[in-house]
């Protein structure tokens, strides 16, 4: 079963149905609440980014690792990935704390200031600016880069 029907509704100006009955509809239909919320953060995020013409840097967060890109907005091109994955930023240490998550912005703004991009947009994909993330952003600024 796919669900209830869309309504008819006009487009709004993206191209998407614009009808609140059918989203809170399907917003029910997401019974993990901790997931429903995390996905209401990344929306409102998404929105907030689009204003901006700036590269993006994207953080992803799992309980392991912690995931870092910088993406153009206008192309939608990766231009640069860094992670906990890679030996040489992890080293001996643990790949899921706040030291491991800070290498990793040091990382990615090391690459970004070798492609010659000096300002971005943070992008924390509705995860909480705190602990891991807020240390990606902090290691990147420290690193030069500006946001």
């Amino acid at each position: 079963m796919a669900g209830p029907p869309a309504p008819e509704s006009k487009p709004g100006p993206d191209g998407h149905q614009a009808n609140e009955e059918y989203e809170a509809e399907m917003k029910k239909k997401i019974a993990n609440t901790k997931r429903r919320m995390w996905l209401a953060r990344k929306a409102r995020t998404r929105t907030a980014l689009e204003r901006s013409e700036r590269v993006v840097l994207t953080v992803y967060r799992s309980s392991k690792h912690i995931y870092a890109q910088l993406v153009d907005r206008v192309s939608g091109h990766t231009l640069a990935t860094a992670s906990t994955l890679d030996p040489a930023i992890a080293g001996e240490g643990s790949t899921g704390n706040v030291e491991a998550a800070k290498k990793v912005g040091e990382a990615i703004a090391r690459i970004a200031r070798e492609k010659q991009i000096e300002e971005v947009v943070f992008n924390r994909n509705g995860f909480l600016y705190h602990g891991r993330v807020k240390a990606v952003a902090d290691g990147a600024r420290e690193a030069g880069l500006q946001f």
